[in-house]
């Protein structure tokens, strides 16, 4: 049977209010969830047993280094590690970390009062009958001191010296996120409302993390003040969307400060809520040997064109989307940055080779004389060729579609230019788009570069 180990997890928050201290705390839980389902909330702190997690995440000192790397931006402020949770408690608040590597009774003894609560409330009269350490408390007659301070002073001293047990509820996690602060004071202004979203931020990623999640879907929602016009609704909502999961908070943020950046409020804020709508799983990746290398600063392409979409609108930033279709004008359609990972995308059909990296839109059309296609006056060498190509007849122009579907029927060959070098032509067959044409046609249609 492994060794216990406790680890204590003290938060700061700047805040007095219980409901912030509270909230500061249940975060800090939540995202300790990813790393053992043991955990739980005690007092101001919150409490991990970590014996049957240490070989998961690497050992002892690995976890100990990622909890005080990743801690602090959650507020973590002290941690303290110990065989019994009351002994990591009263060491963090007494500013150690190490319980572990000596003995636990004379580092217990040398602590303050106030680094055990049951002590603590005791302290004026305990100070008085001499005692400025835990040790002498612990030192005082037994029944003496339980008919003088009761069973609760001495309970925590066996607790904390591991000769009693304790039972701890432990912390669950909601099986949906929805997080809601209200505002010290009224805001006016749509980009402020990011400062005051920043601790529902860290809520979300904290809770994303104990799901070993990513959002793709979330929503800012907030309530005007009550004083507010007749005309001006209760409230308002921001809906956005990450082209792939994530829970990287700074990316987040960075998105809603965009999205608030071209907000107008219609009146001042008093309360905000944040939500996610959809989560998926999150894969996760694997470090690079350097994690500070090159390629891991920069901000990675999918960030930056969320970014981007969401300061000049979905519409100026587009991606390309394959279709299943055989005409080369068809295989693809370009969709807002966003909708395209998210859009049922059809699988391209394969076309014969050789293909050319750019087409004409539209294609141009060629003399000829005597049936051969002619280019700056020049005739023009067929390579390869034909390659029959008949599509679109499934869906003739229509109301709905007038121009999307055009029944092609053509012959395409590879051939030489003296001045512009290879080229991707074709020749119309009777009965396609030039059926009412006096004679099939040779257009250009692709270019090699």
């Amino acid at each position: 049977m492994s060794r216990p180990h406790w680890l204590a997890l003290l938060h700061s928050t700047g805040a007095h209010e219980p409901a912030a201290c509270l909230q500061a705390q249940q975060t800090l839980a939540w995202w300790s969830l990813q790393f053992t389902p043991r955990v739980a909330l005690l007092e101001d702190a919150v409490l991990l047993e970590l014996a049957a997690s240490l070989r998961l995440f690497g050992g002892l000192r690995a976890l100990h280094r990622r909890l005080r790397d990743e801690g602090p931006v959650l507020g973590l402020a002290q941690l303290a590690w110990a065989p019994t949770p009351l002994a990591a408690l009263a060491l963090a608040r007494a500013g150690h970390v190490d319980g572990l590597r000596t003995p636990l009774t004379p580092l217990l003894d040398d602590l303050p009062l106030h680094t055990l609560s049951a002590v603590q409330a005791h302290a004026p009269m305990l100070q008085r009958l001499g005692c400025r350490t835990l040790g002498q408390v612990r030192a005082l007659p037994r029944g003496p001191a339980a008919r003088r301070f009761g069973d609760a002073l001495l309970l925590a001293l066996d607790q904390a010296h591991a000769l009693a047990p304790m039972a701890l509820p432990w912390v669950s996690l909601p099986d949906r996120f929805a997080a809601r602060r209200e505002l010290a004071w009224r805001i006016e202004h749509a980009p402020a409302l990011l400062q005051q979203a920043e601790p529902l931020l860290l809520q979300l990623g904290a809770w994303l993390a104990a799901r070993h999640a990513g959002v793709l879907r979330f929503s800012l929602s907030w309530q005007h003040d009550a004083m507010r016009a007749r005309e001006v609704g209760p409230g308002g909502q921001l809906n956005l969307g990450t082209a792939e999961p994530t829970r990287e908070l700074r990316h987040l943020s960075r998105l809603l400060g965009e999205h608030l950046a071209r907000l107008t409020l219609a009146a001042p804020v008093a309360e905000i809520s944040l939500s996610a709508d959809e989560v998926q799983p999150l894969a996760e990746r694997s470090l690079t040997l350097l994690p500070d290398a090159a390629e891991q600063a920069r901000e990675p392409l999918p960030q930056l064109l969320e970014r981007l979409s969401a300061r000049l609108g979905a519409e100026q930033v587009r991606c390309a989307q394959l279709q299943a279709d055989h005409r080369p004008e068809r295989m693809q359609r370009w969709l807002p940055w966003g909708q395209v990972l998210r859009a049922a995308g059809a699988a391209a059909l394969a076309f014969p080779d050789p293909q050319p990296g750019w087409l004409l839109d539209p294609p141009l059309r060629l003399a000829a004389r005597h049936d051969r296609p002619l280019l700056h006056q020049a005739a023009l060498q067929l390579l390869a060729g034909p390659q029959r190509l008949e599509g679109g007849w499934w869906g003739q122009p229509g109301p709905a579609a007038p121009q999307a579907q055009d029944h092609v029927q053509r012959d395409y060959y590879l051939a030489h230019s003296p001045q512009a070098g290879p080229l991707w032509i074709y020749h119309e067959r009777l009965g396609g788009a030039a059926a009412n044409a006096a004679a099939p046609a040779w257009f250009l249609h692709g270019v090699f570069a």
